[in-house]
């Protein structure tokens, strides 16, 4: 019997201004490319890596930059999710956000994880 989940929930909580989301990012690609289903459920400070412009901000070198780290997994299939009373904390909505997030309670997540969805936090 094979007890290797494919799927990946990586809870994202640091922001623009910390290079621990450039970590989270890159190993959310990895686990693309290693054929895992991948969800990003962003909260707290993480909600501004998807706000309108806010991606463009960080960049920790060597790693790539956050905007083509994020592109590249949302391009590939991952799924992005904001936290609905964090956005509504900073005063964003749907438009705030870049295309392909999606707001989104935790039940998202925890339906994937009651299914034995592996997580991560970030």
């Amino acid at each position: 019997m094979n007890n290797e989940t494919t799927d990946l929930i990586i809870v994202m909580t640091k922001g623009i201004y910390d290079e621990v989301s450039s970590v989270g990012l890159t190993i959310a690609n990895g686990a693309l490319t290693s054929g895992k289903t991948v969800g990003l459920f962003l909260t707290s400070s993480a909600i501004d890596l998807v706000r309108r412009r806010g991606i463009e901000h960080t960049h920790v070198a060597p790693m790539d930059s956050l905007k083509s780290l994020l592109e590249d997994f949302m391009a590939r299939g991952g799924d992005v999710w904001a936290c609905p009373p964090c956005t509504t904390a900073r005063g964003y909505d749907q438009d705030s956000l870049i295309d392909g997030v999606v707001i989104h309670g935790a039940s998202v997540i925890m339906e994937r994880i009651g299914k034995g969805a592996a997580t991560l936090t970030f």
